[in-house]
Parts: C-alpha cells; structure tokens; sequence
C-alpha cells in the first residue's frame, strides 16, 4: 500500500543529517521501516524514527537520493510504501541496553520510547551525535561514545557496552549502526552470554519480500529483518563479511 504524505516538519539533527514528519495512520512497531520516493529520486527504504500517527524519518545525506530528501521542506510530498519488516521484539519482563551507531539511531529511537531502557549512542565525534535529547526524553541513562572523545566516553559503542555490562545486569542488546559496530556488538553479546536483537542493512529494491535482492544467508531483510535474532544471526555466513551490490554481485567487506 502506498500513501502520499505531506511533510509536517523538519528538524535539523546535525550538519548532515534532517528528521521528516508526516502523518500516517498505518501501524509500525518499533524497527520497521518505510520505502520512500520524492520527484527526482529513487525510492529508498528509511527506518522509521517514530512511529506514532506522526512518524518520521531521520536522513544522513550521503548520496543522490538522500540528498534530494533534504531539499525537501514543510508542504512538500513524500510517497511512502510500508511500514514493512520484523521489528524489535520488547518484553517488559526483561531488561535492555539500546545501542544506535551514526544514522542507525534513528531506527532505535521508537524502541527507548517503548522500553524507556539504557541507551548508548555512539558517533565519529560530537558534531555527528543524533536524537540524543530525544533518547534523554525516554530514558533514565543516555551514555555517548565518541571515536575522538569530543563528547562522553572516548572510543566506540562496544566498548562502551562492554563497560555499561560491567556496572549493571542485562538480558537482551538492542542494536542498529554500521555492520562492523554489529559485528562486534554480536561477538560481545557472545562472550558475555547475552541476547540481542540486530537491525541489518542490505540493498533493498521492493521492500516486501519478492525481489530478492536484499537476500542474505536464504533471510530476506526487508521481510525476515530487518530485525534478527541471535539464534538467526549465529547462522549468517554474509553476517560482517559480505553484502550484495545493486546488481546482486557479492562484495566481500575485507
């Protein structure tokens, strides 16, 4: 299904990075995500920032397409596909840490609102931090990582993790950031013997499951995530080693 949106709303999170907001009604769980087209693009999967009546999504301009977005204002119309995909799973018996990397914060966001739980946020430095007061906003313990110490602790998510996991007792890692910060989120979770729940990336075309092209170890992305669970992720093979381009050829990480 597929709705037209005016957007409501647009806040500048960083230098390169804007949140949308428009209304529609259609329900998303926390971790979906949306198909996005404007004139003058291709359509492009977003997560989802929130997702009230009022959603949103939070763009990094870092190609053609999102850089279109962003010269999109309030009264301009988006057509939007979805929500679509598995989203995190929140039990209320059990008790979180939520990391977002960079952009992949965005798609954490409705996840801290639901579960109010610890959160990391982690980025390259304070300039490129997102959605911090937003996250302070639902949630008691708001710790910043930064690769180049200009704001709170100085080093990456996992580390940070690794440190938080010390001083307090968790069940289940929640996570979305670039594949190398999952990587090593995974492995993290491993060692300590917890769960955790990892929002994936591939090249996504449809969005619903039928393409194909986002297919990684026999599980869809768009259909089966973006979401996984431990147990699914301790089977991927592609999982931090190799990803398909937009002609389906396999491109090794290293």
């Amino acid at each position: 299904m597929s709705d037209f949106v005016k957007i409501l709303g647009v806040t500048e999170e960083a230098y390169d990075t804007k949140t949308f907001e428009f209304q529609l009604d259609e329900k998303a769980s926390p971790g979906q995500f949306i198909m996005v087209w404007a004139p003058g693009m291709q359509e492009i999967p977003m997560s989802l920032s929130k997702t009230g009546r009022i959603k949103s999504i939070t763009v990094k301009a870092i190609g053609p397409d999102t850089k279109r977005l962003h010269e999109l204002t309030i009264g301009d119309m988006l057509r939007i596909r979805g929500p679509y995909g598995h989203g995190y799973e929140i039990d209320p018996e059990k008790k979180y840490l939520i990391i977002g990397g960079g952009v992949g914060t965005a798609s954490i966001l409705p996840a801290v609102k639901e579960s109010g739980a610890d959160t990391i946020i982690a980025a390259r430095s304070e300039r490129d931090l997102i959605l911090r007061d937003r996250a302070m906003k639902y949630s008691r313990n708001v710790w910043i990582a930064t690769d180049d110490g200009s704001a709170g602790f100085h080093g990456n998510a996992v580390q940070l993790m690794r440190e938080k996991c010390k001083e307090n007792s968790y069940d289940c890692v929640i996570a979305c950031g670039p594949e190398v910060m999952l990587y090593f989120t995974y492995k993290a979770c491993e060692e300590l013997g917890l769960d955790c729940q990892l929002s994936l990336e591939r090249h996504m075309k449809c969005g619903a499951g039928v393409c194909g092209c986002c297919v990684m170890d026999g599980q869809r992305v768009c259909k089966d995530g973006p979401v996984f669970s431990k147990a699914q992720i301790s089977v991927m093979n592609d999982f931090g080693n190799a990803k398909r381009d937009e002609c389906g050829r396999l491109v090794k990480f290293r």
